[in-house]
């Protein structure tokens, strides 16, 4: 870490974790060991960072977001306030014999979840463990995703249902119909961009 990071005094920072450039840390952040944070990022206050989590560069987190182990996060990701991810298969607090706690730790039960570059999560997502969410998509507020998302699919709602296709811009450029499909093929947008 260099000057250019700025770190709250209240942050947890553990060893072994890379924060890029220009990143600012937010008071009460914990950032789990060996998770690597990329150049002009912001963590917004209370945020938790599990271990190993790659999130890329120009990302913007808000207040309150729990990112588990298991998940990569791409560059120019927005993921706003109460965000949950989830990673187990298996949610037990113990063993099946109720003898001894499980450990928090990665292993055959952990999912992978990727969030491709430009994503957009909004407020009070749940994320559920081992998809992906495509780029330029957008989830909205209140969210609970439990399929993976398309490349520009606007989904909300719980289940997170396709409602149509949105621009790099966070414009919408078609809505799904009343079947719930969005007919294929590119589509424009206002600001020139096309959206496939």
């Amino acid at each position: 870490m260099n000057d250019s990071v700025r770190i709250h005094p209240t942050a947890i920072i553990e060893q072994d974790v890379r924060i890029g450039d220009n990143t600012s840390v937010w008071d009460g952040v914990h950032i789990r060991r060996g998770a690597v944070i990329g150049h002009d990022c912001i963590l917004g206050e209370k945020t938790y960072v599990a271990a190993d989590v790659r999130i890329g560069n120009l990302c913007k987190i808000n207040a309150n977001v729990y990112i588990c182990v298991g998940v990569t996060v791409h560059d120019g990701v927005m993921i706003a306030a109460h965000t949950v991810f989830s990673n187990d298969l298996l949610p037990r607090a113990t063993d099946p014999d109720l003898l001894s706690l499980r450990s928090s730790a990665a292993d055959q039960a952990t999912l992978l979840t990727t969030v491709g570059r430009g994503a957009t999560i909004g407020a009070n997502c749940t994320i559920s463990p081992g998809i992906e969410l495509g780029e330029f998509c957008m989830i909205g507020m209140g969210s609970v995703v439990t399929r993976s998302v398309p490349k520009h699919a606007l989904v909300f709602g719980n289940p997170a249902r396709l409602r149509g296709l949105v621009c790099a811009c966070g414009k919408v450029v078609m809505r799904a119909g009343k079947d719930g499909l969005v007919p294929t093929g590119p589509h424009s947008c206002e600001c020139g961009r096309i959206v496939n």
